[in-house]
């Protein structure tokens, strides 16, 4: 994406923006937390009701709206998304009935958003220990999933910036194969207006669209094949709707 020149008062709004968010999200989980440490239910409510304050004040401050696109996920699924900034995170656990996500274990030691993380039953994963990791993250996945509920994996393993490649990592298929679940794949244009490591917010319409599911029982390498395929070309489609195409050219 070219850095085209912002106007002043958008650093200003965006600033405002970030502090208001993330002093909310204390403010709630300090409300919250009675309720929340006696119930994984408070934990998820507090959460929503982050999510929806964010994405509501995105509109009204720095002129970003959302929408899902889709049919959304119900009942014990695996979800396979891009991802390009924490508003996809948002939106997604946002539209879920029961969303669990797999995370970077370090995400566990951040003030309030690591005990609320625990309590809603995400899964951590060590990604220092590569293969070891996949396997542990196999048996924890397991262990957490005692009811139904949505699990959302990134298959690249990061977040990653509109225009650039990042491979898809063979965890997403290790778990399709051992869970036995259907994978829903969700794609995604965010990181156009809500970009990783930026305070600069930019106007635009932000979507996340859950696309048709893959059935069970593919080949691993077919699979993650297919994945890649069909969110990397829904996500381009979609950040091309909003004037960004392949080559990073708005």
């Amino acid at each position: 994406m070219p850095q085209d020149r912002v106007p002043p008062l958008q650093w200003l709004w965006s600033i405002l923006f970030v502090v208001q968010a993330y002093t909310m999200m204390a403010v709630l989980g300090l409300v919250f937390a009675p309720y929340a440490i006696v119930s994984k239910q408070g934990a998820r409510v507090a959460c929503k009701c982050w999510a929806r304050w964010t994405m509501w004040t995105a509109r009204w401050i720095v002129g970003i709206t959302t929408e899902i696109r889709g049919t959304v996920p119900q009942g014990e699924v695996l979800i396979a998304a891009k991802h390009q900034s924490f508003l996809d995170v948002l939106m997604i656990f946002e539209a879920l009935p029961q969303a669990k996500f797999i995370m970077k274990r370090e995400l566990l030691w951040t003030p309030v958003f690591g005990l609320y993380a625990r309590r809603l039953g995400c899964v951590p994963v060590d990604r220092r220990r590569r293969g070891a990791a996949i396997g542990q993250l196999v048996r924890d996945v397991s262990a957490e999933f005692t009811e139904p509920g949505q699990l959302i994996i990134y298959p690249q393993g990061t977040r990653v910036v509109p225009g650039a490649h990042e491979s898809y990592k063979g965890g997403s298929s290790v778990l399709y194969r051992e869970l036995s679940w259907e994978c829903v794949p969700a794609a995604t244009n965010v990181g156009l207006f809500w970009r990783r490591n930026q305070m600069l917010r930019r106007p635009g319409h932000a979507v996340v669209e859950f696309l048709d599911p893959i059935p069970p029982g593919q080949p691993m390498r077919a699979f993650l094949k297919e994945l890649e395929t069909r969110i990397e070309t829904r996500s381009n489609a979609l950040m091309a709707e909003a004037g960004f195409d392949a080559d990073g050219h708005r």
